[in-house]
């Protein structure tokens, strides 16, 4: 570790005998600030914006220009005192909006829109890791039609979902 910067997120850390400590402390407030609960504007934005709020954020995209360059991938933060960036870390999480949900660095690169792991509702697992498909019901000698339309629209319903393999796989 190093002794300026802490471990995980990088942030400054005071060291004996600093001047304008404030400063270091100060930086470090503005990345907490950022990413704690942390929110983007856009992910995957390669140039800045022209205007930012400051405390608005985004992650950089794959090519980007101008004074974002060299920070692919990076979380873009607009302060007073222009951007800050954040490398982003392994399980680091960001709300991105009502249209993508959250996003997730996770294998060297964001995931929008995913998630991953179990669901519990009331400490009962409802969804979990995806089964095999379930075969639909080809009748027999008699086939009551009507029942086994439902059959198939829930079963339907359930792939749509991904809550079920597809019987093509």
């Amino acid at each position: 570790m190093s002794e300026d910067a802490t471990p995980r997120m990088g942030l400054p850390m005071l060291v004996a005998g600093q001047a304008q400590k404030e400063m270091t402390h100060n930086e470090a407030l503005l990345l907490i600030d950022a990413l704690v609960s942390g929110a983007v504007v856009q992910v995957g934005l390669d140039s800045p914006p022209e205007a930012a709020d400051d405390g608005a954020c985004w992650i950089v995209g794959a090519m980007p220009t101008g004074i974002w360059q060299g920070q692919a991938n990076a979380v873009a933060i607009s302060t007073a005192g222009g951007w800050r960036f954040v490398p982003p870390r392994e399980g680091m999480r960001l709300w991105a909006g009502v249209g993508a949900g959250f996003v997730l660095f996770r294998n060297g690169e964001w995931r929008v829109g995913e998630a991953h792991g179990k669901v519990f509702v009331e400490g009962t697992q409802v969804v979990g890791k995806r089964l095999p498909p379930v075969v639909e019901p080809l009748g027999g000698v008699v086939v009551d039609g009507q029942a086994r339309a439902a059959i198939v629209a829930v079963l339907e319903a359930l792939r749509v979902h991904g809550l079920i393999a597809s019987d093509e796989l």
